[in-house]
């Protein structure tokens, strides 16, 4: 019996496989400014450890890019459906890059809600936290419409890159997309962002708004 358990987990049980998922790929229409977005992720390993990265910025067509940010992580599932996250995330701006040290936990909670919620301290002590929560819901097999939500926080003010301590911005969304195929769906959506406290004092100060709604088009894909 032992030797045959042996033999199902050299088989079976220590399968290394990866994957990566590009969630948004998209152009964006916000007060008549023309820009551009994307939010993708990946990951390759077992069913217990894994190596993840994730990779998401925006701009605007003909200008500098706004913010851009890299993530590799090594990931353990706790549950069958959570996984533990740690390690390291670089972020470019024009106001000023950081490297953050990450620790987070991603998965899919009750009700099929995807979650991923992080916090980051960056290089100059800086505390600040991310949570992201998704939900597909079918309206025919090939047709779905995806809500989303996105919060972010600070534990101080940074004024270099106008980010209040607090709740600093609420983003809110959905995306309607059509699955041509499993691995590709072009979508169409909306999207609400709003800033709060004094990061929207920090906005109005450099001249933006402290709350916009732009329109997306893009495709969502999978390999």
């Amino acid at each position: 019996m032992r030797a045959a358990r042996r033999v199902l987990v050299a088989e079976n049980g220590d399968i290394r496989v990866g994957a990566v998922m590009i969630d948004q790929l998209e152009a964006t229409s916000v007060d008549g400014e023309q820009g551009y977005a994307w939010d993708a992720q990946g990951w390759y390993g077992g069913d217990i450890h894994r190596f993840w990265w994730k990779s998401e910025g925006e701009g605007e067509f003909g200008r500098e890019l706004e913010e851009a940010e890299l993530q590799a992580l090594y990931s353990r599932a706790f549950t069958p459906y959570f996984d533990f996250q740690t390690g390291l995330r670089q972020t470019y701006r024009p106001e000023g890059d950081r490297t953050d040290l990450v620790v987070g936990v991603q998965g899919l909670a009750p009700y099929w809600f995807e979650v991923d919620a992080a916090a980051f301290l960056s290089n100059k002590g800086e505390l600040t936290a991310r949570a992201e929560v998704e939900y597909d819901q079918r309206i025919t097999q090939r047709l779905i419409l995806q809500p989303r939500a996105e919060v972010n926080l600070s534990a101080e003010d940074i004024p270099e890159l106008g980010i209040g301590s607090g709740l600093s911005t609420l983003q809110v969304g959905a995306r309607l997309r059509y699955e041509i195929r499993r691995e590709f769906a072009p979508y169409v959506g909306v999207e609400w962002t709003r800033s709060f406290g004094d990061t929207r004092d920090f906005a109005e100060a450099r001249g933006r708004s402290a709350e916009d709604t732009r329109v997306v088009v893009g495709v969502r894909a999978w390999f």
